[in-house]
């Protein structure tokens, strides 16, 4: 079975199995952005899963063009399966990879696809392989396209003490006057997600540095629910 014949597999697995009601619903949940087969992800694990063990996952070296055409059909949960399978592969993603996720990133963008494989598949691609990080991050930032300038403020957010935090500031600073609701949403993500790990950092920065209300807000999340239990205790 060539990779054509197998993603075409799994769509027919996926289509046979639609709910009308329930993509309907999820539709509606992403603004309407995508057709879904209305496949909810405890259902579609669960046909993937028997999926793969009828055909296998495609090697390493199938699994781009796997899920690039993946991404290319039309309903979302496509998409789904896609990332499901480079999941399959995340100890092994090599440097060679950061071309599919960044296709992935900015095609069919959203924040359902984007942010999962900036934090999870890019952070930890970059984990592994420092030196692509500048180049990167700058590359992005010169582009016009708010889905890799959210990719740039979010590769870090698993990474706690191993967090570059002057590359996070900078790019911070850089993208904090941008109107877009996903950017100023991410900032904030950003540093609530560090402030559990250096809250004395995150405050410093937030009152040194001038933020949308709605990033200082989701910035501060944690520090002022841990505040007001000291409070109350």
């Amino acid at each position: 079975m060539n990779t054509g014949e197998y993603t075409a597999q799994l769509y027919e697995c996926f289509r046979t199995k639609a709910s009308q009601d329930d993509a309907f619903l999820m539709a509606k949940y992403m603004k309407n952005q995508f057709p879904f087969f209305g496949l909810k992800k405890d259902k579609r694990q669960e046909l993937e899963k028997d999926f793969f063990r009828d055909y296998g996952l495609p090697s390493l070296s199938e699994m781009p063009r796997t899920v690039r055409l993946l991404w290319e059909l039309p309903e979302r949960e496509c998409q789904y399966a896609a990332m499901d399978i480079m999941e399959k592969f995340r100890k092994k993603f090599s440097r060679e990879h950061l071309e599919l996720f960044e296709y992935c990133i900015v095609t069919k963008p959203w924040w359902d696809t984007a942010d999962l494989i900036a934090a999870r598949f890019i952070g930890t691609l970059f984990m592994h392989n420092p030196d692509l990080i500048s180049s990167s991050v700058q590359r992005w930032l010169g582009q016009e396209n708010i889905w890799l300038w959210r990719t740039s403020l979010l590769f870090q957010l698993k990474y706690k003490k191993a967090t570059d935090v002057e590359l996070l500031g900078n790019t911070i600073r850089r993208l904090a006057g941008e109107k877009d609701f996903f950017i100023r949403k991410a900032i904030g993500w950003a540093l609530r997600e560090y402030s559990k790990t250096d809250a004395d950092w995150v405050l410093e920065f937030v009152q040194n540095n001038r933020l949308s209300p709605l990033s200082e807000r989701e910035a501060l999340k944690v520090l002022k629910r841990k505040y007001e239990e000291n409070t109350d205790n």
